[in-house]
């Protein structure tokens, strides 16, 4: 469907991709993987024909339509919410309208007879192609897609440039998926959804008839939607089939057999160079040094992508708190006419990991404000437990970090000295490494500083963590730091996240904020997923059970399947063991081979000496002997070296 030609593509003197090519079919669904900075949006941006390649070609069918949706920076006025997701149905808007103007013309009787007969005419083929291409569903896609993307109905009609930025990229998804392009381009789609619309998201992409590349942050969202990763790196494109957890697998896999390939390369080589350094100046050895040259100029070095630095610590210990850590009673918050919580209560005990849920603007931050005491509530009661220490970290930390310092500074200042020697290690893990950690906090972009803010905090002794969204700006690897480090923390958490595989493998209870209220759920994420539908489904009156209840399961178990087929995955494996085998068994001959070559190099040097004495050929009887063994070890190194050389081109 799509293809890449021979594309590179360099900034300044940093090559991203070199010469590639690429096919994506339709039903693909890719997800795009590698370091930040590796190109993944400007790949995305040169499919969607926004940037130009170096060189190459993207060639694509003339008739594909391309949807591209970019991180963030797009706003919409002007209509409503309704009217701004409908443009994606534009010509089939416009043929409504024509049908309506039609139907008015046609009431009027005063037309002549041959226009009226010409208009039925038109009208009949216009009312065929309306219902042809299910003009008649417009409304209920439209509404389908906002809801599902988080959208209330009341705000159909409310102007779209009353949405903050997070809404603005949400009317922008919607309005791609109704558009139902050919080829989807998503750059971090999940940014701005709750847990709601990223589920709601997965099924829907999922069941996408056409193409589908996609970058992503989120483990799960990339689990449940991809079937197919490609990784960026080392200027080149590299495909895995399966989702990304089967990645993960395929590519550590990948890199041990690159790792050992490379590591046989390097001790060939150096063998090469050993015999060619000996043997340089030596009449008798040129033809043998002049073959190994010739190999060495032959091989192609092998490339093995940087091993990604697993950081691991612990938070600084810190006494434990009371049984009780917090308790609400009654508590009411209101801005304007709007409550947004309404007679709350809440008991948090010591360990419990509560993650709490529910749509953007629900009161969910608004909660981790009156836990944490920053701010107070109009009514009811916060009660804070005994030797309770307390950490949180809000949604605009970022925003709170003193700008006058460096990076490194922003930690040092807060870590106890026992935590002094980890802070580059820790640095390391949020993307700060070599100079950055003299950058200036002033210069430092959003997701930068909100790398910085999470990173200080797992320096800083607690015993209870209040954390609202702090996955935001963070890539897979350092929400791995992360998520390590408060799996092992020993305290009290509270966190709100929209991330499904940090929710999954935290929380061990579920609050769900909605409507004013906090309502408890004891287990996990996925459990809750299951009571809910319960609850719904007595709600409305439905007979059939929702499917069976979750078991208790790790993110691992509750992954979709891997892709490729047991039968397949077997012969791969079989094949990879025989490789190895066979390269063994070469690496074994190689090294006879050559013990073999030393041991007639040597008796010839021997013979050779013999050979130079004063009066050797004097003695025509002791002499041929000598003479016939010499020829006959150089006819045997000769054939040695043959078989060494087929050898090491097999190798190479």
């Amino acid at each position: 469907m799509i293809q890449l030609a021979a594309l590179s593509k360099s900034f300044g003197g940093r090559v991203l991709l070199d010469a590639v090519s690429w096919q994506i079919d339709d039903g693909d669904r890719v997800g795009l993987s590698g370091p930040n900075g590796a190109g993944k949006t400007t790949l995305l941006k040169m499919m969607a024909g926004l940037e130009e390649p170096d060189s190459g070609l993207v060639t694509k069918p003339s008739g594909l339509t391309i949807g591209y949706l970019p991180q963030d920076g797009l706003s919409h006025t002007g209509r409503t919410l309704a009217e701004e997701a409908g443009l994606a149905f534009k010509p089939l808007l416009d043929m409504r309208a024509e049908i309506a103007s039609l139907e008015d013309r046609l009431a009027d009787d005063n037309g002549d007879e041959a226009g009226h007969m010409e208009m039925l005419t038109r009208y009949s083929e216009l009312q065929e192609e309306f219902r042809r291409l299910e003009g008649y569903s417009i409304d209920l896609k439209i509404t389908t897609v906002l809801r599902g993307l988080g959208f209330s109905a009341a705000d159909m009609d409310n102007p779209s440039e009353t949405f903050s930025g997070g809404w603005q990229m949400r009317i922008a998804l919607a309005k791609l998926l109704l558009g139902r392009p050919g080829l989807l381009l998503l750059d971090e789609p999940t940014n701005h959804l709750d847990l709601d619309a990223r589920n709601w998201l997965e099924d829907y992409l999922s069941s996408y008839p056409h193409a589908v590349i996609l970058v992503s942050h989120d483990r799960y969202f990339l689990d449940a939607v991809v079937t197919r990763i490609t990784e960026i790196g080392l200027r080149t494109l590299t495909d895995y089939v399966g989702n990304y957890s089967r990645y993960l697998e395929e590519r550590e896999v990948r890199m041990e057999r690159l790792r050992q390939q490379k590591k046989e390369q390097d001790d060939e080589i150096a063998r090469m160079q050993v015999f060619i350094n000996r043997f340089r100046y030596q009449a008798t050895k040129a033809a043998q040094v002049q073959s190994r040259i010739k190999m060495l100029d032959k091989i192609v070095p092998l490339e093995i992508p940087p091993e990604r630095k697993r950081v691991h610590f612990s938070f600084p210990a810190c006494a434990k708190s009371g049984r009780t850590v917090l308790d609400l009673r009654g508590v009411r918050k209101t801005y304007g006419s709007r409550a947004v919580l309404n007679g709350v209560s809440l008991h948090i005990e010591r360990g419990d990991r509560t993650a709490l849920v529910g749509p953007n603007g629900a009161g969910k931050s608004t909660l981790m404000r009156l836990l944490s005491g920053v701010e107070a509530p109009d009514s009811g009661t916060r009660t804070e437990g005994h030797q309770v220490v307390m950490q949180y970290f809000a949604q605009d930390e970022a925003t709170r970090l003193d700008p006058s310092l460096n990076v490194y500074q922003t930690l040092a200042g807060d870590a106890p000295i026992h935590m002094v020697p980890q802070i580059r290690n820790i640095l390391g893990g949020f993307l700060f490494s070599g100079d950055d950690v003299d950058k200036p906090v002033r210069v430092l972009s959003g997701g930068e500083r909100t790398r910085l803010a999470v990173a200080r905090m797992l320096l800083r002794p607690s015993n209870t963590l209040l954390l609202d969204e702090p996955t935001n700006h963070l890539d897979l690897d350092s929400k791995d730091v992360l998520l390590e480090a408060l799996e092992d923390f020993g305290g009290t958490l509270i966190f709100v996240s929209h991330d499904r595989y940090f929710v999954d493998r935290l929380a061990t209870k579920i609050l769900e904020i909605g409507d004013g209220q906090a309502l408890l759920y004891p287990g996990t994420y996925e459990e809750f997923v299951w009571s809910r539908k319960v609850r719904d489904a007595g709600r409305n009156g439905d007979s059939a059970p929702p499917a069976s209840r979750p078991r208790q399961a790790s993110p691992a178990a509750a992954a979709p399947p891997p892709q490729i087929p047991y039968e397949q995955r077997k012969r791969q494996e079989a094949e990879s063991r025989k490789e190895q085998k066979a390269a063994e068994t070469r690496r074994k001959r190689i090294e006879d081979l050559e013990t073999r070559i030393a041991e007639r190099e040597e008796a010839i040097k021997g013979l050779e000496a013999s050979m130079a004495a004063p009066g050797f050929y004097e003695d025509h009887q002791t002499a041929k002997p000598i003479i016939e063994r010499h020829q006959n070890l150089m006819w045997e190194v000769g054939n040695l070296m043959s078989q060494w050389e087929e050898l090491q081109g097999t190798e190479a």
